[in-house]
């Protein structure tokens, strides 16, 4: 099973949220992006349909497949604080 972790980082003045090099918005407190890192990690693990999708590759190539709604990673988040 996949792992996805979100990192709690200060950011642009406040506090974001990474998960792998993408940076969430910006929030005004560390509490603030905290709870949205937490909301965010609950969410991904949620069953869902399945459906097609169509994604760019880290080499430029397009893809298409089936992502099964029941194969969610298991998260966790980093209190970098």
């Amino acid at each position: 099973m996949t792992q996805v972790t979100y990192t709690l980082v200060e950011h642009d003045g406040g506090w974001a949220y990474k998960v792998g090099e993408t940076f969430s918005e910006t929030f005004p407190s560390h509490d603030a992006a905290l709870a949205a890192a937490k909301r965010a990690a609950g969410e991904q693990t949620l069953p869902g349909e399945d459906v097609g999708i169509t994604y760019e590759d880290k080499n430029a190539v397009w893809r298409q497949e089936l992502s099964d709604g029941d194969d969610r990673p298991s998260t966790r988040v980093e209190d970098a604080q």
